[in-house]
């Protein structure tokens, strides 16, 4: 017998403050049976601390979904922020979020449409055939057509606030940050979450973005239907195909790998670099492959705006001239809020001598006319490099969080789509057109 989902989510406040308290509560206990195993012992493995701690810590997020289970997801993504323990039961969070029963999905979709689902549509699955973190997807049919019914989880939009001052020193703890260090990071988090609940804005980026890269070879998108959408329910066309990771799984050959990659990574250089305004989710789920090898772009609820001034800063630090200068290059870095004037002479040292490594080591992939992301060292190198950071004194002693808070979901991007890259082991052009000299070899600006 299948599983009937989740029959309600905590929604008042102080439920929510319960759930997570006690998780902080059992977190807390987990570290002291941790210490004291090492006192009597003398010896505690520090991973089944970290696995206890992660499933504590998910079994609660995923309880209260939206803002804290998000949270679960973005920090998955990147290796090099957690152990990994964390990654392991955060990344449950693409695609394996517990689902919500089928009366309250009926309720919600009765309170923003007015009817019942099966008024509006010939078939709807009462089983989510995806669950996530802001909503979950049912499969609908009419006249021959199958949908995706995108449905929100009650009292996720009005709750992500709270919840995220609530999980922000369960976060700071498992990070070892200091709440002041990431108040602009946290508040840009907030931000973009806030979006997410807003379906109708996701249904007017969905369309915009979508016509927009239309052109794009082995790019597509799933028609959307705004008479049938709201702020807390979307409605798409059912696309079949296989997510990004299970594709990669089959060991397809080289060619098919590259060809599906190559269209990924030219539709995010087209959104970064020509709308200035890209899908900021690189998750494997959300890409389709399709059985004629095309990619089907989903989801995108979440998506960043940059400036021009932002944009120019950003990238003068791939640019091989900067990086063979290093006056040019500290420029950039103080231009990005990354070097600061009372930096100790020390530490500004320390400072360009990190990021530059990070520059060169990330700009490789624009400097070649094809670049391997196969090559298992290069992303072996990457990985290194943000624990060698993580763990330096210098850099501790300045802190993590220098920069534009702009630069956190354009990083998160980059790490995401690298990782898409390694994963695929693709061979790609990585260079991008008419972007000043960002794709020129090293020494031909």
């Amino acid at each position: 017998m299948s599983d009937p989902g989740m029959t309600s989510i905590p929604s008042h406040k102080l439920a929510r403050v319960a759930n997570l308290a006690g998780a902080g509560a059992r977190v807390g206990t987990n570290y002291l049976k941790h210490f004291g195993r090492k006192i009597l012992h003398g010896d505690a493995p520090e991973e089944d601390l970290h696995s206890a701690n992660a499933e504590t810590v998910y079994r609660s997020f995923a309880t209260l979904k939206g803002g804290p289970l998000k949270m679960a997801q973005m920090l998955s993504i990147d290796r090099n922020l957690l152990p990994k323990a964390y990654r392991e039961k955060f990344a449950l969070a693409q695609y394996s979020a517990p689902p919500l029963s089928y009366p309250l999905v009926a309720k919600t979709f009765r309170r923003e449409l007015g009817r019942d689902p099966l008024d509006l549509f010939e078939e709807f699955c009462p089983v989510a055939a995806h669950g996530a973190s802001i909503g979950q997807v049912h499969r609908a049919r009419k006249d021959g057509r199958d949908y995706a019914v995108k449905i929100q989880y009650p009292g996720v939009a009005t709750s992500v606030r709270s919840d995220l001052a609530l999980i922000k020193p369960i976060a700071l703890q498992m990070l070892g940050l200091k709440a002041a260090d990431v108040e602009e990071y946290f508040h840009e988090v907030q931000e973009r979450l806030l979006e997410e609940t807003d379906y109708t804005l996701e249904l007017q980026r969905s369309i915009d973005l979508s016509h927009r890269s239309a052109h794009l070879p082995g790019i597509r998108f799933p028609a959307y239907f705004p008479e049938w959408s709201s702020r807390r329910v979307l409605t798409m066309e059912w696309i079949d195909g296989l997510p990004l990771d299970r594709f990669a799984d089959q060991e397809p050959g080289q060619e098919a790998r590259d060809r599906v990659a190559q269209a990924i990574w030219d539709f995010y250089h087209h959104q970064v670099h020509s709308l200035l305004q890209f899908h900021a989710d690189p998750h494997p789920g959300n890409f389709l492959v399709l059985p004629d090898g095309a990619v089907a772009v989903l989801d995108f609820g979440c998506t960043k705006a940059i400036s021009p001034e932002f944009h120019r800063s950003y990238f003068e630090l791939l640019k091989p001239e900067v990086l063979q200068s290093g006056d040019r290059f500290a420029a950039a870095l103080t231009d990005l809020g990354i070097l600061q004037p009372g930096d100790a002479p020390r530490l500004r040292l320390a400072l360009i001598e990190k990021a530059l490594e990070g520059s060169l080591l990330l700009s490789r992939p624009f400097h070649v006319a094809r670049f391997d992301f196969g090559d298992p060292s290069y992303m072996e190198s990457i990985f290194s490099l943000g624990e060698r950071n993580r763990q330096d004194p210098d850099l501790l002693e300045i802190g993590p969080t220098r920069g534009p808070a702009s630069a956190l979901y354009l990083n998160r991007a980059y790490f995401g789509l690298y990782s898409l890259m390694g994963r695929l082991r693709a061979r790609i052009r990585a260079r991008i057109p008419d972007a000043g000299g960002i794709g020129a070899p090293p020494g031909k600006p």
